[in-house]
């Protein structure tokens, strides 16, 4: 799946959910280590878990960040 995302360097998030469960998580752009661990946190969590985890969590200034956009992305393919 593909989601542009909002408010974030990143540009779209690609991801897989496989049996409710997130898979090959991959960000264009954004911070390169960042969204590396991230990915690699997420992969194999529940949809639910990760959206719990995530969502709400802001960057600096923004009222959003990478995870929460992931967090978004996965509650839209829910």
């Amino acid at each position: 799946m593909k989601y542009k995302t909002e408010g974030v360097c990143a540009k779209e998030i690609h991801f897989e959910i496989i049996d409710d469960k997130v898979h090959n998580v991959d960000f264009v752009g954004g911070c390169k280590g960042n969204t590396q661990g991230l990915a690699r946190l997420v992969e194999g969590m529940t949809v639910q878990d990760t959206i719990e985890k995530l969502q709400g969590i802001q960057c600096e200034f923004r009222a959003t960040s990478c995870p929460d956009q992931l967090a978004q992305a996965l509650k839209k393919n829910i």
